[in-house]
């Protein structure tokens, strides 16, 4: 009687040996043996398949050299980004569903510039549209697959690099449903919304693309199945449905404590936000159902604006540092111009996306004027220079010619 040289055990009617030359195996040992084998050879195609892709830390630590603060976002994007380049490398039996993101936060807080940044990083295709310029097919302005369209031609015209891509729809907040709207149809609310599920969810969408003459128009058909979405928005509002929830719920159980006017902006975290809450701002559930992730953008403190201006590798103030170097001069912000810049963003609520307008104007004027004199080749702009006109700036730059 034949015997599985592995587990020792005999034929019976629940497992057959195979005879071989040197040793024989039975039916139950061939089976674990050819799952581990197979388990094996995919960690060897994985292993090569994720050779040199960043993992989650190394993605976030390239992330820190650019961005400031938003400790959660960028680690939630690092593992989303990471794990967008499994799904479409890895060798897995199980069919793995891609977690779209939604990212919430007020204007200035960093929101696009985290997907710029992302850009940088990535060796993927990524565009960043603007929900906005979006309508209903049969309308005047964008149709939503156009978003498809500029991803292939950022992808370089290569379909199957364009459809392991990412898209990032800023403004998303403005296509809400508009229940006061007195049109037949809302057509930069849920019909947008609508259109958006066909490219969002795992589908295959066409769009037409011409080839450089007026007679030829081929369709594209891209597979949405691995692009990666990510959607962001001020949600200007949604914070006081939130407290507005959160209050009910106190007193349904018993605390009659009124929280909505003592909980600030900057105090609603993601772990607070629901996708109800989403829904009651006016986005259709379908839609919020395909944007299973919600983080919260903060504001950025005052502490945080100025290291924005001061440390990351393309800070404001190193830029202007630099194109001042090129001319020879060696041009350094005072702490007081520093203080300036920051105070001026928080008085307009502007943010980090108010800091070069608040000093542009003043750079060009240096800029401008500069050239005029030889002798200045060092300078420190204070407050007193952002805040002062052209004959001031001169008289400032008279001064220091004079002193040479």
């Amino acid at each position: 009687m034949l015997v599985c040289s592995f587990c020792g055990k005999s034929e019976s009617p629940n497992r057959k040996i195979i005879p071989g030359a040197k040793a024989n195996i039975c039916s139950q040992c061939f089976k674990i043996l050819k799952e581990d084998t197979e388990e094996i050879e995919a960690q060897i195609i994985n292993g090569e398949n994720m050779e040199g892709i960043m993992k989650p830390h190394e993605i976030k630590e390239k992330m820190d050299e650019y961005i400031v603060g938003q400790e959660e976002a960028k680690r939630i994007l690092s593992v989303a980004v990471y794990n967008h380049y499994k799904r479409i490398n890895a060798k897995s039996k199980v069919d793995i569903q891609k977690t779209n993101i939604m990212l919430i936060g007020p204007t200035g807080s960093g929101k696009t510039y985290i997907m710029q940044t992302l850009a940088k990083i990535l060796n993927l295709p990524i565009v960043i549209v603007d929900a906005t310029s979006f309508t209903e097919a049969g309308y005047v302005g964008d149709d939503v697959e156009s978003i498809l369209k500029k991803l292939y031609l950022k992808a370089g015209k290569n379909l199957e690099l364009a459809e392991k891509g990412i898209v990032y729809i800023d403004e998303i907040d403005k296509i809400v449903a508009k229940e006061d709207s007195h049109r037949a149809v809302d057509v930069n609310g849920s019909g947008v919304q609508q259109a958006l599920l066909k490219i969002i969810e795992s589908s295959e969408v066409s769009f037409p693309l011409k080839d450089g003459t007026i007679y030829d128009k081929k369709e594209i058909v891209m597979n949405t199945k691995n692009i990666l979405f990510v959607a962001g928005g001020a949600f200007v509002g949604l914070d006081e449905i939130i407290k507005k929830r959160m209050n009910k719920n106190k007193r349904s159980i018993g605390f009659g404590m009124d929280v909505g006017n003592e909980e600030s902006n900057n105090n609603i975290n993601s772990d607070q936000i629901l996708q109800e809450d989403i829904i009651n701002y006016g986005f259709i559930p379908e839609f919020i159902g395909r944007i299973p992730v919600i983080v919260r953008i903060n504001k950025l403190s005052k502490e945080e604006l100025k290291d924005i201006l001061t440390k990351p590798k393309d800070a404001l103030l190193k830029q202007y540092k630099e194109l001042f170097k090129i001319d020879g001069i060696k041009m350094e912000f005072g702490n007081d111009a520093i203080e300036y810049i920051v105070n001026e963003a928080e008085k307009k609520n502007l943010g980090a996306r108010g800091l070069k307008g608040i000093i542009e104007k003043q750079m060009y004027n240096l800029m401008f004027e500069l050239p005029k004199y030889k002798k200045v080749k060092k300078f420190t702009v204070t407050e007193q220079i952002l805040k002062g006109n052209k004959e001031e700036i001169q008289q400032f730059l008279n001064d220091i010619e004079n002193k040479s």
